[in-house]
């Protein structure tokens, strides 16, 4: 049995692929929002962030032999969680992820403190597309008045920023990815001087973020993503599928 550690657009499709090859699998998503999107592809669904110890139950108590960690590219602790249940218990990991895009325009950085800084040399508002989790520790560097934070239109995700105290024309409630063409109006709609954002990929409408920055000649600020070591790393589903059949 296979668990599939979700939360991209990529896990559900490798979950449609396990279901073609008639491989029976659990699918682990965090959210209300995940667990809708799993349901068209997953018979077997469990809810909620797993720790480690949590993990190592789950994988014991359902005979697990493989975990897919299919997850976010910056949700790290729930990977560094795998990786050690799975050495734990003995059994296989494997990690799959959306290649990294990196453009000259972008400005890296490696902290959101980093990214703070580089914001405030602007003018004109902040433009977050940072997601809902980490808008507290950008709100301890930067002005609440500048920002105009990009979230998923979820009851969820509205209620965890609704405590920070954002204005209702500071949330943009919006479901991704988005067209070059869509982020430039959103800038301009927002008179926004610079985007912080994260490198997510081609399948997260990266570049396409970039590309409307550079148009615009306003500064892209882009959280690299944190580098581990994953064993069994794979980038093309048709390889992973290959690899779990062989």
């Amino acid at each position: 049995m296979i668990l599939l550690l979700g939360g991209t657009s990529e896990s559900l499709k490798i979950a449609e692929a396990l279901n073609e090859c008639d491989i029976r699998f659990y699918l682990s998503v965090v959210t209300d929002y995940g667990e809708n999107l799993a349901r068209s592809v997953a018979e077997h669904i469990i809810k909620g962030r797993l720790t480690r110890t949590e993990m190592i139950s789950f994988i014991l108590n359902h005979k697990i032999d493989l975990v897919i960690d299919a997850t976010h590219p910056y949700a790290v602790e729930v990977s560094k969680n795998a990786i050690a249940a799975c050495f734990d218990t003995e059994i296989n990991y494997y990690r799959f992820e959306r290649p990294s895009y990196h453009a000259e325009e972008m400005v890296s950085v490696d902290s959101i403190k980093a990214a703070c800084q580089k914001a405030l040399e602007n003018s004109g508002n902040i433009y977050l597309t940072t997601g809902s989790k980490t808008l507290g520790e950008f709100l301890k560097y930067l002005p609440k008045e500048r920002i105009i934070a990009r979230v998923l239109p979820t009851a969820e995700v509205l209620m965890t920023i609704e405590k920070f105290g954002l204005s209702t024309a500071q949330i943009e409630a919006i479901k991704g990815p988005f067209s070059k063409s869509l982020n430039r109006e959103l800038l301009i709609h927002n008179r926004a001087g610079v985007m912080i954002t994260k490198e997510s990929g081609q399948e997260g409408g990266f570049l396409e973020k970039v590309q409307a920055c550079n148009e615009l000649n306003i500064p892209c600020i882009v959280l690299e993503r944190e580098q581990i070591e994953y064993p069994n790393k794979f980038s093309s589903i048709e390889e992973l599928i290959d690899r779990i059949k062989g």
